[in-house]
This record gives structure tokens, C-alpha cells and sequence, in this order.
């Protein structure tokens, strides 16, 4: 990913694990927000640290992503009733998961062509499915 970290367009997520993911034959290290804009590196290291703030870029791009995937790291942490609440007003269907059952579900609606979105928090280790 480009010294900034972003890189122009959305791809699929390849890997994941050991801080970060592999996608577009590159990897990134830390959180990541998957958009129709790019890929984009992302602050979040915790579920406690997804807030509407930190989600500002999926709001920037409400226009274009009808589904947001969250990966809450190794846990299936739910979103607080603020985040959950705006998204609903911008009109976006969210579910929190795991980050493993989140990049599944957003690979496959990717591959669909859907109007995709996915926030992943990092993880150490990838989750068994």
C-alpha cells in the first residue's frame, strides 16, 4: 500500500493475520477500511475504537456502499447504539462480526459486484472457520 496508506482501488482481501492483510499482491499492516474509494489505512484497534469518527471515510462514501462489513478483531463485539444509529441514516446496513467472518461475507459480496464496504480491525492471529 502506498506510503500514505491508501491504495486506489477496492480489492479483496487475500490473507490476514499477524497485524494486518495481504491484498493486490501487497500487504498492510494495522486496521484497514475497504471502500469503493480504496483501500485505506485505518486508526481503529479495538471494537471500543469504532465510532462514528472513525468511520467518517464509510459516511464521505454513504452514496456508494449499501452493506458495511465490520471485523471487530478476534471478538463478535456488537457496534454501540450511536454508530449503529447513524448508519442507519445514511442508509447503510451494517453487521459486526469477528474480522475472519467479516472479510469472508465482504469477499463474496465483492465478488457479487455488491455496493460493499468493509472497517477490519487487525488481528495477531486469523480465526478458524
Amino acid at each position: 500500500m502506498g506510503a500514505a496508506g491508501f491504495y486506489p482501488y477496492q480489492a479483496p482481501i487475500d490473507a490476514y493475520g499477524n497485524g494486518g492483510f495481504r491484498f493486490a499482491g501487497m500487504s498492510h499492516r494495522g486496521s484497514l477500511l475497504c471502500l469503493p474509494t480504496g483501500m485505506h489505512a485505518w486508526t481503529a484497534l479495538s471494537a471500543g475504537e469504532v465510532t462514528i469518527d472513525a468511520l467518517r471515510p464509510v459516511f464521505d462514501a454513504a452514496d456508494q456502499v449499501d452493506v458495511l462489513l465490520i471485523g471487530m478483531g478476534n471478538t463478535g463485539a456488537s457496534l454501540s447504539a450511536d454508530v449503529r444509529d447513524a448508519l442507519r441514516s445514511a442508509a447503510i446496513i451494517a453487521e459486526a462480526t469477528d474480522t475472519g467472518g467479516a472479510i469472508r461475507t465482504y469477499n463474496i459480496l465483492l465478488g457479487e459486484r455488491r455496493a460493499v464496504g468493509a472497517a477490519l480491525i487487525a488481528v495477531e492471529r486469523a480465526s478458524r472457520a
